[in-house]
């Protein structure tokens, strides 16, 4: 089956191993020429034609007609001298299995139609009364033909199989990796929100500890120190958190224990309003939203913790914020807006990944967002996040 589904121009081999069949069909043939009747045995020049007639075998794939051809030339003088008519027959049926298995259809039958007529014209002039013997030979021709077509056939018909299954490969190698891709742009941006919005507050309320101990030591407010390093100390245990549960995702172990639930969703805002406003930001929130789709909640709570922390990074001195939530359409609108100092150009708010990273927030559950400063001060944010029955048959 190997040797019949693999194409035989492309055959590794090929030149050398019909050389060994050339010699073995050679010797086949002498053994026929030997057997048969001593009155039809070859003479010199009949065994010259004949073994002549196997040389041209070697080549029979690289050029199956030119080589039908050269057998034809000496085969058709080996029968009209009436030598032993079945020693060379082999080599004919090979040479025409090999045009009809390597050729065209129309190529097959147009040498079909010529050999046999070739046949006909010798039997007429060497044994005009054998027509069982022309009938034998040429239902010889057929079967060989039609035998090397179908085969063509069933080798065109494997070369599909394969070549639709490579494609199939192909494409779940794409797909394998394209999730590779998007799971790691994934766990970028989480990695980004959570250590950019923990390592900013940890910064801010260390200032407010470093600013009360160089202030007055003489009168250190040691409730305002303590209460800074609290602060600071559940951040951090908040960041450990959630970080553990991001690197657990990535190794796709799951969570664990409580401590590695999933990521928070809009039940957590209210904790990054107040982690904000012990940052020292002046926050004020409103959130009329009742449920969301777990996808649509964790990126409306990433935003706005990308958000807040920007303020608390750029927007000055005790800013102004004020964050809403609200449904409105079949859509979650997440709304941040502060009336700290503004750079002139958006980008310039934020020099990192947080706008592409919000961007790209919205845009994996088939929302938008807006960022960008106000006419009247400040800066805002506003993203609109499908939640709607639509999307979610969609899906």
């Amino acid at each position: 089956m190997a040797a019949i589904n693999r194409d035989p121009l492309t055959a590794p081999h090929r030149t050398r191993n019909d050389a060994l069949l050339a010699l073995m069909w050679a010797a086949l043939a002498a053994v026929l020429a030997l057997a048969g009747d001593k009155g039809t045995r070859p003479d010199a020049l009949g065994w010259t034609l004949l073994f002549a007639a196997h040389v041209p075998l070697v080549w029979r794939r690289r050029s199956p007609v030119l080589v039908l051809l050269v057998v034809m030339v000496c085969i058709t003088p080996y029968h009209a001298l009436n030598n032993n008519h079945a020693a060379p027959i082999l080599a004919t049926m090979v040479v025409l299995y090999t045009v009809a298995a390597t050729g065209t259809v129309r190529r097959t039958l147009l040498v079909g139609a010529a050999v046999l007529g070739v046949t006909l014209l010798i039997n007429a002039l060497t044994n005009p009364d054998g027509t069982m013997e022309l009938l034998r030979i040429s239902g010889w021709v057929v079967a060989f033909l039609f035998c090397g077509i179908d085969v063509r056939y069933y080798r065109q018909y494997v070369t599909a199989i394969v070549e639709r299954a490579e494609r199939a490969e192909r494409t779940r190698e794409e797909e394998a990796r394209r999730r590779v891709a998007e799971e790691r742009l994934r766990i970028a941006r989480d990695l980004h929100d959570l250590l950019a919005h923990s390592i900013t507050l940890i910064g801010v309320q260390t200032s407010v500890a470093a600013h009360v101990l160089a202030a007055d030591p003489e009168r250190l407010d040691r409730e305002t120190v303590a209460k800074a390093l609290d602060d600071i100390a559940e951040t951090c245990r908040t960041a450990r958190g959630e970080l553990r549960t991001t690197l657990d995702v990535l190794r796709e172990q799951g969570a664990a224990d409580g401590a590695r639930g999933p990521l928070p969703g809009l039940d957590g805002v209210p904790d990054l309003v107040e982690a904000a406003r012990l940052a020292g930001a002046r926050v004020e929130s409103e959130v009329r939203v009742g449920q969301a789709p777990p996808a649509v909640g964790a990126a409306a709570y990433r935003i706005v913790q990308e958000a807040l922390t920007n303020v608390v990074r750029h927007a000055g001195p005790e800013p102004a914020v004020r964050v809403e939530l609200s449904e409105e359409r079949g859509a979650l609108v997440v709304s941040v807006t502060d009336d700290g100092t503004c750079p002139s150009a958006p980008g310039d708010r934020s020099p990192g990944y947080g706008l592409v990273g919000m961007r790209e927030r919205a845009r994996s559950v088939g929302g938008t967002l807006d960022a960008g400063p106000r006419d009247e001060g400040g800066f805002e944010v506003c993203a609109v996040l499908p939640t709607g029955t639509d999307r979610e048959g969609d899906r």
